[in-house]
């Protein structure tokens, strides 16, 4: 009875069903828990394409000058470099290779000799030199200087360390040496600054990380002492101050920049070739970096890079994975952080290296990824699904599916 003497049950019954439609609705639409994160799916399979055996690096420039991007591959066991000429629309002609140095394990493009054409210079971990080719009208190359290095060069990265508008060289070197050689402009180079530290480096960068105009180095140690990342401040002559070290995830394979918390400061990408993990860190804007945030990739990352895939200013992550024999795609939160899980997309054996390139269909440009197929001998193109057209479908339907075959180690 209520305090007028009215029963009240039938106001409690209308209260009760109202509370069971609102726990039927929150059950629906799941009120208590969030909706487990499904990625977006915007890249596909689109072709494979032969080059030599056991490419390590793939990198996509304008060989021939017509606008349109070209591939050139590093193929280590076939001592040669696949070219691949663009048709602007993610298809490639037939590779043609060309016999270089032994091993040619990373290679660095530039100006080295003052003409139009773009040069590249190769790391040749077999033959202990660095070897320098010069791009002709062409589309071709030519063989240029050869310098030798003590030993095993395995990472080369170029840009003007010395302000004379020449671009210079860095080179990592297995028995932990760095080496610079700095350019005369005339396609040569003369031997500069040498250091020795840190533990089996496998990968260096280039970029002004504290704005003062001079180029910083950064070096990934991948050895069991070290597992690190080296941040070298430059001079500004080709020469570097001693390095600071933050600690990474387990053996350090390469590294690159990109700004993962949108502040217009260089944040650090690192891919950590154990445990299954990549590593961000995010720059203060005076060449020091917070500690180091660890995400998880699949199996065996090798090689990655940081674009912006969905449109939503935030920075995302392209990763290859040797032991799953995969791509995958990690969207940004905007902090250095990532949603998960991934988006993976099968590619042929042995993923090494990932680049990415513009594709233009129909008058829009879209952000295309291209594999190196370290176990299969071919470049895989992977298109945003933005770009559909009916020659590119076609094409797509009539090529070949990534295999399973296990990668090279």
């Amino acid at each position: 009875m209520t305090r007028s003497g009215k029963c009240d049950t039938p106001r409690r019954a209308g209260r009760s069903v109202l509370l069971l439609g609102i726990l039927a609705l929150c059950v629906t639409a799941a009120c208590s828990k969030q909706d487990p994160y499904v990625p977006p799916d915007l890249f596909y399979y689109f072709a494979s394409y032969k080059v030599g055996k056991n490419p390590t690096t793939v990198t996509p420039f304008d060989i021939n000058q017509d606008g349109i991007t070209d591939l050139v591959t590093t193929n280590m066991s076939s001592n040669t470099l696949s070219i691949l000429t663009g048709n602007g629309d993610g298809s490639f002609h037939d590779q043609v290779q060309l016999h270089v140095c032994q091993e040619p394990r990373s290679l660095a493009s530039g100006q080295f000799n003052g003409d139009a054409f773009p040069d590249i210079v190769l790391a040749c971990s077999g033959s202990d030199q660095i070897a320098v080719l010069f791009g002709r009208a062409d589309g071709k190359f030519e063989e240029g200087p050869q310098y030798p290095v003590h030993r095993t060069p395995i990472a080369v990265a170029s840009d003007d360390l010395n302000g004379d508008q020449h671009a210079d060289l860095v080179v990592a070197l297995r028995n932990d040496k760095v080496k610079v050689f700095l350019g005369l402009g005339n396609g040569e180079f003369r031997h500069g600054a040498q250091y020795e530290y840190g533990d089996t480096p496998t990968s260096v960068a280039l970029s002004d990380l504290n704005g003062d105009g001079k180029v910083d180095l950064v070096v990934t140690n991948g050895g069991p002492m070290s597992n690190a990342v080296s941040i070298w401040i430059g001079n500004g002559d080709g020469t570097f101050q001693q390095p600071t070290d933050y600690r990474s995830g387990k053996r350090p394979l390469g590294v690159s920049f990109a700004d993962f918390n949108n502040d217009r400061i260089r944040d650090l990408l690192v891919i950590n070739g154990e445990r299954d993990s990549f590593s961000t860190f995010l720059g203060n804007g005076n060449a020091t970096f917070q500690t180091g945030h660890d995400s998880g990739a699949d199996a065996g990352p090798n090689y990655g890079l940081a674009r912006d895939f969905n449109g939503d200013h935030r920075m995302d992550v392209a990763i290859v994975n040797l032991q799953s024999n995969d791509l995958s795609i990690l969207f940004g939160r905007g902090d250095g952080t990532f949603e998960y899980p991934p988006r993976n997309y099968r590619t042929k054996a042995g993923p090494f290296a990932v680049a990415l390139y513009r594709v233009t269909t129909k008058g829009v440009e879209e952000p295309g990824l291209v594999t190196a197929d370290n176990g299969d001998g071919t470049v895989s193109i992977f298109l945003h699904r933005g770009l559909k057209s009916g020659s590119v479908a076609k094409t797509a339907a009539s090529s070949e599916d990534p295999s399973r075959q296990t990668p090279v180690p």
